[in-house]
């Protein structure tokens, strides 16, 4: 029985990857599509720029908002 359930697990997860793979393939083209017009690309300090220092300048502008306009304590209690 326990052959049996491995045997069956086993095709189903080769199934799913062989068809994720047949799935996938255009991500893997190398021949531009019709209209396609791709920019510049980054540098290393842009792309740090964009995906390090801005999301971690959002979140502390957030977070010193959330900070300053918490009203939930209560001031002058001793």
């Amino acid at each position: 029985m326990d052959k049996k359930n491995t045997l069956r697990a086993g095709s189903v997860a080769a199934g799913t990857t062989l068809m994720m793979l047949l799935l996938s393939s255009p991500a893997f083209a190398l021949t531009r599509d019709d209209g396609d017009d791709p920019g510049q690309g980054l540098s290393v300090a842009e792309t740090l720029g964009w995906f390090v220092a801005a999301p971690l300048v959002i979140f502390l502008v957030i977070a010193g908002l959330v900070m300053v306009l918490d009203k939930s304590h209560k001031q002058g209690q001793v």
